[in-house]
């Protein structure tokens, strides 16, 4: 129960993981492909990374020991599951408890998500489902029969024709159940009014700040790393491999990348993923940027690079951001303020196109 347990934690750990990765790529999808951010839908995706992550942990993990391995047989009688549950059945008056049905049920139960998932996130039927199905059963249990393809020299689990069957009618049976969920909410629709404008609320500011936060946090941890790989294969000293280096050089690129990103676009990352944007003002274009920039995601990244007390000024201008964004026209905050921008729906074809106009045609010929 106890190795279950870590399992399953491991598998909730890895999806929220990988679903941090993934959160401002999945919010400027969706703003591009249905005009906002739908928040089920976000939970669902959220829900079948979880479930992938559970899927590997608890069909390959945990890992045997080399040196401890014992080699597994095969099953290949197909459907020798119905012999095991007949038995059950006369030797039992609480068949439910007994492992082979127990056994039984887990495998079709296991892949049921998997099916629910295909039709609703895919958008995909029965068909499909089962084929789908059957395909990741067979991946693990061939990855299973193969050793971890090749890493130990035999299958450290059992090889069961039986399983195959098993899951893939836990898929079908989750295509079916997703029925129930209606058609509309299927697949990854494509509106037609995706490319319409829509109110700056509270909620998009927040998914603004939020993409800004998590995206700068991730590039400076991805350089970080990268950077003290490097400094371990050049072999640097143990005291400039103790981690501080990497988090500057981290710190500088991402601060380094945001202020490109706003320098050239007007627009942070956390902007053209929710697909707003700073327009007017009387100052030039590139100090107007410069000053959102200041304003925004940079101020708080730059005191948040800051060694000391300095993280707590970076709180408060966190704070003191969410506050001026609360209670100026259009949710326009700190950036809108020190650049003198309006805040507008970069969808808004008539703010665009006042902002950029287009050079006045020549002579006719």
């Amino acid at each position: 129960m106890g190795d279950q347990v870590i399992l399953g934690a491991l598998a909730v750990t890895l999806g929220v993981a990988v679903g941090v990765l993934l959160f401002v790529p999945f919010v400027a999808l969706s703003y591009r492909r249905s005009g906002g951010f739908g928040f089920r839908r976000f939970v669902v995706w959220g829900a079948a990374l979880v479930y992938a992550m559970a899927l590997w942990t608890y069909t390959l993990l945990p890992l045997p020991d080399p040196d401890a391995l014992r080699c597994a047989g095969t099953g290949l009688d197909p459907f020798a599951f119905v012999d095991d549950v007949r038995a059950a059945l006369g030797r039992s008056s609480e068949p439910l408890r007994d492992p082979a049905v127990l056994q039984l049920l887990l495998n079709v139960l296991l892949f049921v998500p998997l099916g629910f998932f295909v039709r609703v996130l895919w958008g995909r039927g029965i068909v499909i489902a089962l084929a789908v199905g059957l395909g990741m059963s067979a991946l693990v249990e061939t990855t299973q029969l193969t050793g971890v393809w090749g890493i130990y020299p035999c299958a450290y689990r059992v090889f069961d024709v039986d399983d195959l069957l098993t899951n893939t009618l836990g898929a079908v049976i989750g295509s079916m159940v997703a029925l129930a969920v209606p058609r509309r909410h299927w697949g990854v629709p494509k509106f037609v009014d995706a490319e319409q404008p829509t109110p700056i609320t509270r909620s998009r500011r927040f998914l603004v700040m939020l993409c800004d936060v998590i995206g700068a946090w991730l590039t400076a941890a991805a350089v970080a790393l990268v950077f003290q790989l490097a400094l371990y294969a050049l072999g640097a000293d143990a005291a400039v491999r103790d981690g501080s280096a990497a988090n500057v050089v981290g710190d500088a690129v991402s601060i380094a990348v945001w202020f490109v990103v706003v320098l050239a676009t007007g627009r942070s990352v956390g902007d053209l993923a929710v697909q707003l944007r700073y327009t007017g003002g009387p100052l030039p274009a590139t100090l107007a940027r410069t000053l959102r920039f200041a304003g925004g995601i940079g101020g708080y990244l730059v005191l948040s690079a800051l060694p000391g007390a300095w993280g707590l000024v970076a709180a408060a201008f966190a704070v003191s951001s969410v506050g001026v964004m609360l209670t100026t026209p259009d949710r326009r905050g700190l950036p809108g303020i020190v650049s003198g921008q309006r805040l507008i729906d970069a969808r808004d074809l008539r703010e665009t196109d006042a902002a950029n106009p287009r050079p006045p045609a020549g002579p006719g010929r």
